[in-house]
């Protein structure tokens, strides 16, 4: 343990260090919990809430006993109900041309024979997200963070009855202040470099506005733009208590376990922290993303406007498949954050959190002799 790398926190959560790791994959988040940080899985992949009970199950036998949390995405706005044939009704098929053609464009083949275009992800639904939720009380998780503001009040309230600490990502002073006063646990300053959804406001600017604002009432967690020892000092010297960290992992093979796609990892090991693009092709939110040639064919003349939740994941997810089949890195639609500059090699997740502790303690060190 590094004491010079010890805050509040790491008391909170009963962790080692103040890294708080979110990943979709499983692998991941047990890795960063073994390695001391916490690992949050995200849950908005599993449709079927059995499935997430099934990753939690291993969650509860893979992390050696340290906690861990979930991520849900829960709206404020409660988004267009129903299933996933239902929904696609609501799709005009202009949009749907779209994509077609531009598949044929890009040179994409179809789906192999026998293959079943997936339903999107109806994790944005507020039901499913509910489901999630209930699912996530039947463990011994630790945090429940939603990915789009506070959760609804019987929500946390379940959540603190559970023994559960409730954190949710804000991208404005104000969001964290409606935050607190809802009553949640920790926020999340999510500056605009960070991957997926994220807003308009740089995390050097938003994090110190945050602290701010909500003053020592509740622990303020730095994310967008870190990725490396220094960037976790830098955070804490704006008054974060910690970061919250998501694009670093995606090329460690444990996050390769949950894809089947290389091309997803050389198009990360080879991008530059120039590309990526805040866009609302992905789920209908601005969310940031590898720039490549699908993202650039819907900026194009003529390219309809992205739909609302949750009816453009529903629109674009025969196409990822196809996308992501391809095994081509310049067409792979896949949210990350500017930080992929620095993602230039394949690294375990512990060896990540060591480096990442090891960097930033020398960081505390080094400023500690300016004074």
């Amino acid at each position: 343990m590094s004491p010079a790398l010890r805050t509040p926190l790491c008391d909170l959560l009963g962790i080692e260090y103040p890294i708080v790791g979110f990943s979709p994959s499983e692998h991941v988040a047990a890795a960063v919990s073994r390695a001391g940080g916490l690992g949050v899985l995200g849950c908005i992949r599993y449709n079927d809430p059995a499935e997430l009970d099934a990753a939690l199950d291993w969650m509860d036998k893979n992390t050696g006993g340290r906690p861990y949390g979930i991520d849900v995405v829960m709206p404020a706005r409660v988004p267009d109900e129903g299933a996933a044939r239902d929904l696609g009704e609501l799709i005009p098929p202009r949009h749907r041309d779209f994509v077609e053609e531009t598949l044929r464009k890009l040179g994409v083949p179809p789906l192999p024979d026998g293959t079943q275009a997936g339903d999107g992800v109806l994790g944005w639904l507020h039901s499913i997200a509910r489901k999630h939720v209930e699912v996530a009380l039947t463990h011994p998780a630790r945090l429940i963070a939603n990915a789009l503001g506070p959760p609804p009040p019987d929500v946390i309230a379940s959540a603190h009855e559970h023994g559960m600490l409730v954190a949710a990502l804000a991208g404005k002073a104000e969001h964290a202040v409606r935050q607190l006063a809802s009553g949640v646990d920790i926020v999340v300053a999510q500056g605009s470099e960070a991957g997926g959804h994220t807003g308009e406001i740089g995390t050097m600017v938003l994090v110190p506005e945050i602290v701010d604002a909500v003053g020592a009432q509740v622990p303020v967690l730095a994310a967008g733009g870190i990725g490396c020892g220094r960037q976790i000092a830098a955070a804490l010297a704006l008054g974060a208590t910690g970061v919250w960290m998501g694009s670093a992992w995606l090329v460690t093979p444990e996050y390769m376990q949950t894809t089947a796609a290389p091309a997803v990892q050389e198009a990360l090991l080879a991008a530059t922290s120039s590309d990526t693009v805040r866009s609302r092709i992905y789920s209908g939110k601005s969310a940031r993303l590898l720039r490549n040639r699908w993202t650039d064919a819907w900026i194009q003349p003529g390219a309809p406007e992205p739909l609302r939740m949750p009816l453009q994941n529903l629109l674009v997810s025969e196409a990822h498949q196809r996308l992501m089949r391809s095994g081509r890195p310049d067409v792979v639609p896949m949210p990350a954050g500017q930080i992929v500059g620095r993602m230039t090699e394949v690294r375990p997740v512990a060896d990540v959190v060591a480096a990442l502790v090891q960097e930033a303690t020398e960081t505390l060190g080094r400023l500690r002799l300016l004074e």
